[in-house]
């Protein structure tokens, strides 16, 4: 059973003038690795996050997750590489393959199909995975080519940083239980224009089929990976009426989407924390029993600094 790992993150801009701090409280409490997203409104994250590497110690970073339509991976990289060695070894890499429709054709940039984002965002792993290798490779697909390159510089954590992949569908599921070894579990998209996070897709039992899923294409290598969790069904709330609380989110997300979740769905659900201390505390310890769920993405620091000091590295 792998150690808890707790991964903090900020999501507003008008925090970013405190990111130094907020870094270093995150180290004081026992958070493993600060994160940041990536979206073209607000920040770009990989040079804040050498100002979190500069004002901590011993605390990783990483993004969550880069949109890998955006970037070409051997540019990628050398960026990538260059914070590896800036934090002394000390980076994780977060990858998808995009979610945000608009956001891309705002910029010109099509937003294909799952498939073609998938296809891409297996290739670009390849090519990092090719520049972060000793000597020069060369890769041809149908969405990148490279001849006789050698990356440089070379990362310091060998063969490359940790990989994490964000995924809620099959397809993206199975390339994440082969390539990386951090599985962010996200949410299936609905077949909408745009597409938008099904909330079906949160519940314990759709995490247990995602498990499934991830057990089946990992095979031997199951046992190596982590899993993470994120807060996809909203904000951590500290309550002594979880019931209450639940049934007011299952209420947002029948009138936001139609979908019909019960309370104790809602409860029982990996991306969702709702109770008191003791109540996220236990869920945490069950949620590793259960599902084998030993990472968590947390927003909220204040609120869940109590479960993080509990339970950190245990």
């Amino acid at each position: 059973m792998r150690p808890f790992r707790f991964l903090a993150s900020i999501n507003e801009n008008r925090r970013f003038n405190e990111l130094a701090s907020v870094a270093r409280k995150a180290e004081a409490v026992g958070f493993s690795t600060f994160v940041l997203p990536d979206h073209l409104v607000g920040y770009a994250p990989l040079p804040p996050l050498t100002l979190v590497a500069a004002a901590t110690e011993r605390l990783r970073i990483g993004t969550f997750v880069l949109n890998m339509n955006l970037r070409h991976p051997a540019v990628l990289a050398q960026e990538l590489a260059t914070l590896d060695a800036l934090s002394g070894g000390r980076l994780e890499i977060g990858l998808g393959a995009g979610w945000n429709k608009a956001e891309q054709e705002a910029i010109g940039v099509p937003f294909e199909s799952a498939g073609i984002r998938v296809k891409r965002l297996t290739e670009a792993i390849a090519v990092l995975k090719g520049c972060f290798a000793e000597g020069p490779f060369s890769f041809s697909g149908e969405h990148y080519t490279i001849t006789d390159h050698e990356g440089a510089p070379k990362p310091v954590q060998r063969p490359h940083p940790p990989i994490l992949l964000g995924a809620g569908g099959k397809h993206l599921l199975t390339l994440a239980a082969r390539e990386a070894q951090i599985i962010g579990l996200g949410t299936r998209s609905t077949r909408e224009d745009p597409p938008r996070l099904d909330p079906r897709s949160m519940t314990a039992a759709a995490t247990e089929e995602k498990i499934g899923w991830i057990r089946e294409a990992a095979g031997e290598r199951f046992d190596e990976l982590e899993i993470n969790t994120l807060p996809i069904g909203g904000p951590a709330v500290i309550t002594n009426s979880p019931l209450a609380e639940a049934r007011r989110r299952a209420d947002q997300i029948r009138e936001r989407t139609g979908v019909e979740l019960s309370a104790e769905e809602i409860l029982d659900s990996p991306h969702v924390f709702i109770g008191t201390v003791k109540d996220l505390t236990r869920k945490c310890v069950e949620l590793r029993e259960r599902f084998g769920i030993s990472s968590f993405l947390i927003l909220d620091l204040d609120a869940m600094a109590p479960v993080v000091e509990e339970l950190a590295g245990s």
